[in-house]
């Protein structure tokens, strides 16, 4: 995790509080040394900003890697629809792609 600009994504926080970029950075920095943290953000995200389609794919893979298959499932499947709706053709295909090797990891 980079200190200081998570330090930044904060301030930029504070001036707005209802940024999805500056919610789903701030999750980001947080993933890989905070798990718990970064899932508070990317569910706020998930509740507030549900057409953030990027937030689904990262959300997914946090419930993945805590043990929560139905939680990952249904995100993946809910960005899924969220890219169909946008036509979001890159998000499609990068959740789509994940989600099928979801599906593989857990038969």
């Amino acid at each position: 995790m980079n200190t200081e600009r998570l330090a930044q994504l904060l301030d930029f926080l504070r001036e707005e509080p209802n940024d999805p970029f500056t919610l789903y950075a701030i999750a980001t920095e947080y993933a890989q040394d905070d798990p718990q943290q970064a899932r508070q953000y990317y569910e706020k995200l998930l509740k507030e900003h549900p057409d953030y389609v990027a937030t689904y794919y990262h959300a997914a893979k946090l419930y993945q890697s805590a043990g929560e298959t139905s939680s990952a499932e249904a995100t993946y499947q809910r960005g899924i629809t969220i890219a169909q709706e946008q036509q979001d053709h890159l998000a499609l295909r990068e959740l789509k792609n994940a989600y099928n090797e979801f599906l593989f990891e857990e038969e």
